[in-house]
């Protein structure tokens, strides 16, 4: 009789054990699934975006010019 619940409880902590680690690996897979689907959506999004332009206000008057001629500073308005 002793020997057959020690043989009971070994094929149940096996079993118990296999379930876990298939348990663990499956949620290993699936978060591992999901935060590749995030990734690749924000690389995606990334693309998609247009690249900010720089734009500057002319107004019709041309931007102040500021330079050294050796001589003293100039600025032209």
């Amino acid at each position: 009789m002793q020997n057959i619940r020690s043989i009971f409880f070994m094929l149940a902590g096996a079993t118990f054990f296999v379930a876990m680690l298939l348990l663990t690996f499956s949620v290993t897979l699936a978060v591992g699934g999901i935060l590749t689907v995030l990734m690749v959506g924000r690389a995606l999004s990334m693309k998609m975006k247009p690249a900010p332009v720089r734009a500057k206000a002319n107004n019709g008057k041309p931007e102040m010019r500021v330079w050294n001629d050796g001589r003293g500073t100039i600025i032209d308005l």
